[in-house]
């Protein structure tokens, strides 16, 4: 399908627009404090819009709505972890951040426990962000190519050069704002595509709403042997159930807000911690709606296609297309001229606002955690704004060739081996931090140990999901749960160690004469 001039030229005028905040801020970056951080001067509001700009993605406008539309609202119980785990956040981990001239996530971990875990938390963070940033525009490219029929290659080249070019050029002053604007079109787009369901639909509002709770599409189940199952409280490592998924949203939230780079940065460009604290609730409360909405997006889609149904919409209901085409399919086969410009264009918002903020958070850590402060100390302010924009552009580089290796890999392969990255260099992040924040012993000998063990931990759960071992020594629980335990194991381990180590400190040797 080729889409029409005019929406051509919404899209090329959207694309302009991100241009343009690259070339404006391009000169205000003259170190890398205004570079890295916007010289810490942005209010709650700003950073607060840019925080649900940089957790978005292709999964929001995708992977929700395919969600609802095909299952129920099981993904969103993760959601209903964020506030707590904001304000766990906004007390505890926020102020640290905030004090002296904190720029990296890990500088803490230095000073709680060396400089050999703040280089490792480091070098995981990176390989893990640019393995993110692959999937991301590839994600990008299959949309843009179920739309436009433009070669996916050239999909990944045109969003992913403009992409780097206004993160490069502009630094974090261009991601915060390009953020805020595009989330505003990702909002927008949803809307319009809304709107035209219910036009369409003869019942309107109500019609989306009785038959949602006929079919039980807007309760939390699964699906088992065809039908959808209301998953149970309890607890369980086998299947999903609602306090599971709430504790996997709880340790997942934790972990961003009190690791995930691209969120502490946008606490440390904050102009205060009370404006950092302010832009934490409001990137809450509009995340959580922007979500709802997108799943009720999906389950819309799910009431509009029971009504008038079609081959492609049945073949994704029964599994034999991905639910993810569904939204694409829409768009391609119901919006009018105009609209659809707009649509395409809150498409390359949804990646672009994970991507930019993803490229910049890369060229900060290498530079603050790596290159200053082991391979290059004490040189001029420049030299490293230098090294800044030079490594962006290779993050850029690998982002766009890892795209286009993903186009000729089978999309299984790509989840699963996504997956395994996350699992085997993320796991057991947040276990240090737990240790580092809420105690008062452990060292970095702690610490690896509790690293080494989750390392094995999740080989084995790799390698058992797999059915690569015995049967005899398989563990039978859920992928799903690695990276929970992994926490649970990271800090059981790093605690009994410090505990240990501390006690063997304590201990005098005998003198003998």
């Amino acid at each position: 399908m080729h889409i029409s001039a005019v929406d051509t030229l919404i899209v090329i005028l959207y694309l302009l627009g991100m241009m343009f905040l690259g070339v404006y801020f391009a000169r205000k970056n003259k170190n890398t404090e205004e570079y890295f951080l916007g010289g810490r001067s942005f209010g709650g509001i700003i950073i607060g819009i840019s925080l649900v700009g940089a957790s978005i993605s292709s999964i929001t406008f995708l992977a929700f709505p395919a969600d609802a539309f095909k299952t129920s609202w099981i993904r969103f119980l993760t959601a209903f972890m964020m506030p707590i785990a904001v304000l766990v956040a906004s007390r505890i981990f926020l102020p640290f951040f905030k004090q002296g001239n904190t720029t990296s996530a890990y500088e803490f971990l230095e000073t709680r426990f060396g400089p050999s875990i703040r280089f490792y938390a480091a070098i995981v963070f990176l390989f893990a962000q640019l393995v993110r940033l692959a999937v991301i525009l590839y994600l990008l490219s299959f949309v843009l190519y179920e739309i436009t029929g433009l070669n996916p290659v050239w999909c990944v080249l045109i969003s992913g050069c403009l992409v780097a070019f206004y993160t490069v050029t502009g630094g974090i002053n261009a991601v915060i704002w390009a953020d805020v604007v595009q989330t505003i079109i990702l909002v927008i787009g949803g809307i319009m595509i809304m709107a035209i369901i219910l036009y369409k639909l003869p019942g309107g509002l109500g019609e989306i709403f009785s038959v949602a709770v006929e079919h039980n599409k807007l309760s939390f189940a699964d699906v088992i042997d065809g039908k959808l199952v209301p998953i149970p409280w309890g607890f369980s490592l086998q299947n999903k159930t609602i306090l599971m998924m709430f504790f996997l949203g709880l340790t997942g939230w934790l972990t961003a807000y009190c690791s995930d780079q691209n969120i502490i940065q946008r606490y440390c460009a904050s102009k205060s911690t009370s404006e950092a604290r302010k832009a934490l609730w409001i990137s809450t409360v509009i995340s959580l709606s922007v979500w709802s909405f997108f799943m009720f997006l999906g389950t819309s889609l799910f009431v509009f296609f029971n009504k008038f149904p079609t081959q492609q919409t049945t073949e994704m209901l029964e599994g034999i297309r991905k639910a993810e085409q569904i939204l694409p399919y829409f768009i391609m086969n119901y919006l009018p001229k105009g609209i659809l410009g707009l649509v395409v264009a809150a498409i390359l918002a949804a990646a672009m606002s994970s991507l930019d903020s993803s490229i910049n958070a890369v060229s900060t850590i290498f530079v603050v955690d790596i290159y200053r402060r082991h391979l290059c100390r004490n040189r001029e302010d420049r030299h490293y704004l230098k090294v800044a924009w030079f490594v962006a552009v290779v993050a850029s580089a690998l982002m766009i060739l890892g795209s286009i290796i993903l186009i000729n890999t089978k999309t299984e392969t790509l989840q699963d081996t996504a997956s395994i990255i996350a699992a085997f260099f993320t796991g057991g992040m947040l276990g240090i931090y737990i240790i580092g924040f809420f105690t008062k012993i452990g060292d970095a000998r702690a610490i690896w140990s509790g690293i080494i063990c989750t390392w094995f931990f999740t080989l084995w759960t790799t390698l058992s999901q797999k059915s690569w071992l015995p049967d005899s020594i398989s563990i039978s629980f859920d992928f799903y749960y690695t990276g929970l335990i992994g926490n649970i194991i990271m800090f059981l381990v790093g605690f009994t160690m410090a505990v240990i180590f501390r006690k063997f400190a304590k201990i005098q040797p005998i003198e003998v004469e």
